[in-house]
Formats: C-alpha cells, sequence, structure tokens
C-alpha cells in the first residue's frame, strides 16, 4: 500500500459474516469477517469485485477453487504454514499437529500462523482442526464469533453435521 493513500475496502454480506475485503496493487491483501450486522460497502476496485463472485462461486458450491490475486504478507514461517494450508483443495482437513511434523515445528505455532492468515477462506485455514477432531481456535482465538463462523464454513463444506 502508497504511504498516505486511504485503505478503500469492500464489506460483502454472506450467511456467515460481512467478509471486508481489502485489495492493493490487482491482489486481496485481506479478508475479516466481521458480525453480520456491520454495514456493507459495494466494491472498490475490479479485484474486490472479482473476490465477491468468487464468494458467491463457494456459497454455490462448497467445492470451489478460489482463483484470486491474493499477496500473503508475513514471516518466513507464516507463510510455510500458509503454503500448506492452501494443498487443502479439494475440500480436505487436516490438524495442527499434522502441518507442525510436516514444518518440523508445534501444533501451537501453528495455530499461531493460522490466527494470522491475512486471507481466511481462500487460504482455508478454518480447514485446521485440533487432534481428535476438535475444531480448535480461529481468527486468533476461541471466542464465540470466530467458532460460530468456522462451524458455519464447516457445515457448508460438509464437515460437520447440522447439529454440531
Amino acid at each position: 500500500m502508497t504511504a498516505g493513500r486511504a485503505r478503500a475496502e469492500t464489506r460483502y454480506l454472506t450467511p456467515f459474516a460481512v467478509l471486508a475485503i481489502a485489495t492493493d496493487d490487482g491482489h486481496v491483501t485481506e479478508i475479516r469477517y466481521l458480525p453480520r450486522h456491520t454495514a456493507q460497502r459495494a466494491p472498490h476496485d475490479r479485484v474486490a469485485e472479482r473476490a465477491c463472485r468468487e464468494i458467491e462461486r463457494y456459497l454455490d458450491d462448497p467445492q470451489h477453487h478460489f482463483a484470486l490475486p491474493y499477496r500473503l504478507h508475513g514471516t518466513a514461517f507464516q507463510q510455510r504454514v500458509w503454503r500448506e494450508i492452501e494443498k487443502l483443495f479439494p475440500l480436505k482437513t487436516t490438524t495442527y499437529g499434522n502441518i507442525a511434523a510436516r514444518l518440523q515445528s508445534s501444533a501451537r505455532a501453528v495455530g499461531g500462523a493460522c490466527g494470522t492468515n491475512p486471507v481466511p477462506l481462500v487460504v482455508p485455514c478454518h480447514r485446521v482442526l485440533a487432534a481428535g477432531g476438535g475444531l480448535g481456535g480461529f481468527m486468533g482465538g476461541r471466542k464465540d464469533f470466530p467458532l460460530t463462523v468456522k462451524r458455519w464454513l464447516l457445515r457448508h463444506e460438509g464437515f460437520l453435521a447440522a447439529t454440531d
């Protein structure tokens, strides 16, 4: 992002949250989950518009693989974790421990990297679960709103029953 330039943000309503979508230089750079009562904002550029269309395709078909230009900013370790998560297509899950073993790290460190994923949904960190299939955390914690989003996404994708 160029210094001094105001950050434009699209806010797109979905059944599970309002998605705040930030773009820069032709790439999605951030997606944040906001409560559904958050005010919407129309797409601010072509990439944000494309992101909204891709999200619609995902809502229609949970097997949809996002084909958006995006940029991941983070540490070298975070980048390695996110690259592992990118492999969770079509519709796969894994555990924090499995990723940790592949990266010779710890499950807690992997969880921390998941919590800082700048483009969740596109890089589907919601598909990383605790050992034994538990939800673990989401969006950097175990609070109600983030876990409600994670449950919705996992139900949508067929990983959780409607009663879970």
